[in-house]
């Protein structure tokens, strides 16, 4: 079937059928999902699907619906609901299409290999993973490990005179174990996801750093309420940097519900601290050549030196505040409407080693897991449940757990003052280890 003429087609009938404006999501995919845990197979699922959904205005009404049935007669009942509930609904200027046709080349986006890998290959790497991480002796149980793969490919068509599509595909790895000793437990796990199957992280590696974050947790002291400092490692410090993200949300910003409402092209932070929304990157998990509604993406600078340079938007949210989309439009699938998200993030790194940051901490905790609120959208203040490593002197000293962290907006996103040079690329939101030079921390 010719998707992209579907598309097009289906759009059409919704204006004849008495829609003003008419959007077309088609999305076709397949899904692979692999679970192992103690060397059995508990998940083997191969899924293929596809599905439509029809986003329709009507007087400036909005009406939406979808289906994975493409029999006539379910393709037209389905505008029709959509049509329906637009009448429902109440009238808003700001339910507009967008109408920019560009396409912004990416390469990297489609791995056609990862279908020729056979199943046996998957499964075995999967029970490869958990064996590998099961033979170090301080690991007592296995918590599972996954392979997984998916390819998409999606179509979008609107009256705006919009018809696009891409192709793109993903994989991953993943194991979790336990350490035991005594009556304690600790859990560590590790993954990789990657667009192209050859790009995965060695099977010994991934095992090896599950096997060590169980293990090296066991025997935690006790740390006394106190202020001191506090090191975000590379996978945490991506929890505070996301909190900022979230502020910097535009339907956020014009419901004025952030802490970051009004401060364009005002500093907020520390001048360590830039971030880059990347839809365009080689590779990149979030890359895509449209948003989810067909605007282009864009990479663009959210946060220089510690000041807002700009927020992001859907069509929605950028009427609303009498701008242009930023190509920032998410989509669940065929079955949801657009939100609003980030693409590939990057916190440009320091010039610090993870291991200079730390010889240099008089005194601190070196955070490895957050639990709670994080970073608060509404006032920029931050509070969350932490475990890691204590330090004295620059040297670690032992594994802390059932610690929390607290602190204003002025003192944490501020008090930011050394930046890692650890940067993964291959994640959606690429952090630095980084450190806050004083913070409250509650212990005993």
């Amino acid at each position: 079937m010719n998707y992209k003429e579907l598309s097009e087609k289906l759009v059409q009938q919704c204006l004849r059928r008495g829609a003003d404006e008419a959007e077309v999501f088609l999305q076709n995919s397949r899904n692979l999902s692999v679970r192992i845990r103690n060397g059995d197979i508990e998940i083997l699922q191969k899924a293929d699907s596809v599905g439509i959904g029809f986003r329709v205005i009507v007087g400036e009404r909005l009406g939406f619906s979808h289906c994975n049935d493409f029999r006539d007669k379910s393709l037209n009942d389905t505008i029709e609901r959509a049509i329906a509930f637009a009448k429902l609904t109440s009238p808003d200027e700001h339910n507009i299409l967008p109408s920019d046709k560009g396409y912004t080349e990416i390469e990297g986006l489609y791995d056609p290999d990862i279908v020729k890998v056979s199943m046996d290959k998957k499964i075995d790497m999967a029970l490869e993973v958990e064996e590998l991480a099961m033979k170090d002796e301080r690991i007592t149980h296995s918590s599972g490990a996954g392979y997984g793969d998916r390819e998409t490919e999606v179509f979008i068509a609107n009256s705006k005179g919009i018809s696009k599509s891409y192709k793109s595909s993903a994989c991953s790895l993943s194991v979790g174990v336990v350490a035991q000793k005594d009556d304690q437990r600790s859990t560590g796990h590790e993954f990789s996801s990657m667009r192209f199957f050859n790009d995965l992280d060695p099977i010994p590696e991934i095992a090896e750093t599950a096997a060590r974050r169980a293990w090296e947790m066991l025997d935690p002291k006790p740390v006394r309420t106190q202020r001191a400092s506090v090191i975000f490692d590379s996978r945490v410090s991506s929890r505070l940097i996301g909190g900022i993200i979230a502020a910097l949300n535009g339907l956020r910003v014009v419901q004025g519900v952030t802490f970051l409402s009004d401060s364009m092209n005002e500093k907020f932070a520390s001048d360590l601290i830039t971030i880059i929304d990347d839809g365009t990157r080689v590779k990149g998990l979030r890359s895509t050549p449209f948003d989810g509604e067909g605007v282009p993406t864009l990479k663009r600078t959210l946060v220089e030196n510690g000041t807002v340079k700009n927020f992001y938007y859907n069509t929605y949210a950028a009427s609303r505040a009498g701008l242009e989309s930023t190509g920032n439009a998410s989509r669940g699938g065929y079955s949801a409407l657009p939100g609003i998200s980030t693409h590939n993030i990057l916190v440009p790194g320091g010039n610090y080693k993870p291991e200079q940051i730390i010889s240099s901490t008089d005194k601190g905790l070196l955070l490895n897991s957050l639990t709670g609120t994080g970073l608060i959208t509404t006032t920029g203040d931050f509070s969350g449940g932490a475990e890691g490593f204590w330090i004295e002197k620059g040297k670690i000293q032992h594994p802390v757990r059932g610690l929390t962290i607290a602190g204003n907006a002025e003192e944490v996103l501020k008090g930011i003052d050394m930046l890692g040079d650890d940067l993964d690329m291959s994640r959606v939101t690429v952090t630095p280890t980084l450190r806050i030079r004083d913070i409250q921390i509650g212990g005993i």
